[in-house]
């Protein structure tokens, strides 16, 4: 038989991955900026959340966002109307973001006087999952009519999350979705999970959220 070597591709590329996103980390800790990647599904209602959560905080922290997308600018136009600072990340065709990615995004955003910056990632349940952007917490939206079960579906993304917002709850029963049935399994794949059910077009629930991000920026640029 003939004898050569194999190399794990994937396994080098993640580990290379992980070590870029953990020296980020510990830049952004010395900046005393606060990095939240915000992951979901396309049209789960990220960019409404995310103005949402501007209006809630930006008197008390200088908020940066980077808008993540295989190609257009219309949620970096979207967000720029709320008065934070705001930059276009276009991936190529890429349906993911990593660390070296998200270093050069937040480069050009420029963190100097940023307390909280919020990368947008792209819209998928799966490729934005397997790579550490560098961020300090991982934020995940799903909206009622994806349906209860999709942490089944989708196991990686809510283990890697530490905080979940289930949006459009102003339509449960029209969807028959099952808020506890889905506690239970986001809560079987990650205990530490915090669930927050909101409705980012009334505003229901937002405060709470709020109240979650601005504790965890304050605690990690203190």
């Amino acid at each position: 038989m003939s004898e050569f070597k194999v190399i794990e591709v994937k396994q080098s590329v993640m580990e290379n991955n992980d070590r870029k996103a953990e020296e980020l980390r510990k830049e952004l800790k010395a900046n005393k900026t606060f990095l939240l990647n915000l992951m979901s599904s396309p049209g789960s209602g990220k960019t409404t959340t995310l103005r949402r959560t501007i209006e809630a905080l930006k008197d008390e922290l200088r908020i940066g966002v980077m808008e993540a997308d295989i190609d257009s600018d219309v949620d970096a136009a979207t967000i720029e109307k709320t008065g934070v600072k705001v930059i276009q990340l276009h991936t190529g065709g890429m349906c993911h973001l990593d660390a070296h990615m998200t270093r050069q995004g937040l480069e050009n955003l420029g963190t100097e006087d940023v307390d909280l910056a919020i990368l947008e990632n792209i819209g998928n349940l799966v490729c934005p999952a397997e790579f550490d952007t560098g961020a300090v917490k991982n934020a995940m939206i799903l909206s009622v009519p994806e349906g209860h079960d999709k942490p089944l579906k989708y196991p990686l993304m809510f283990t890697i999350c530490d905080v979940l917002l289930i949006n459009k709850i102003d339509v449960m029963e029209v969807f028959d979705f099952d808020l506890e049935k889905c506690k239970e399994y986001v809560w079987r794949l990650n205990p530490n999970m915090k669930v927050i059910p909101i409705c980012a077009k009334t505003g229901e629930g937002v405060q709470e959220w709020a109240d979650w991000l601005r504790e965890q920026t304050l605690n990690w640029i203190r």
